[in-house]
């Protein structure tokens, strides 16, 4: 069964598939980062976090409290870089996303976010 983009049962799979691979554990080695995401779809705002404690991933919706880096993107662009179709660096090149907070502190955590494509093309998603 497909997994709603952006719904629990999404960020609860994520967090699991980040979690059991090895590409990713490598990359996250003893890493701690607060991410904020703020999706703007068609029936408002969504927003979700993703946080990494040493090494390990959590995915959830909601607001991070001392979230280090915030991103804000539409939903096209949210589902392109999760399709792995559009780079992060490519949308933040064309401003397609938004950076507010610590942008060094998210260049920092390009080889954790360079894993993340292998990671979410395991999962069955309805977009």
């Amino acid at each position: 069964m497909a997994l709603k983009f952006l719904s629990e049962e999404w960020a609860q799979q994520v967090t699991e598939k980040l979690n059991a691979s090895e590409q990713f554990s490598q990359a996250a080695g003893g890493q701690n980062a607060k991410l904020q995401q703020v999706v703007s779809t068609p029936d408002g705002e969504t927003k979700y976090y993703f946080k990494i404690e040493d090494g390990r991933a959590e995915v959830a919706l909601g607001e991070l409290d001392g979230a280090e880096t915030t991103i804000t993107q539409d939903y096209d662009t949210a589902v392109a870089m999760s399709k792995n179709e559009l780079s992060p660096t490519a949308a933040y090149m064309s401003g397609k996303i938004k950076v507010s907070g610590d942008l060094m502190r998210l260049m920092q955590l390009q080889g954790v976010i360079g894993a993340l494509p292998g990671v979410l093309a395991e999962l069955d998603v309805e977009y």
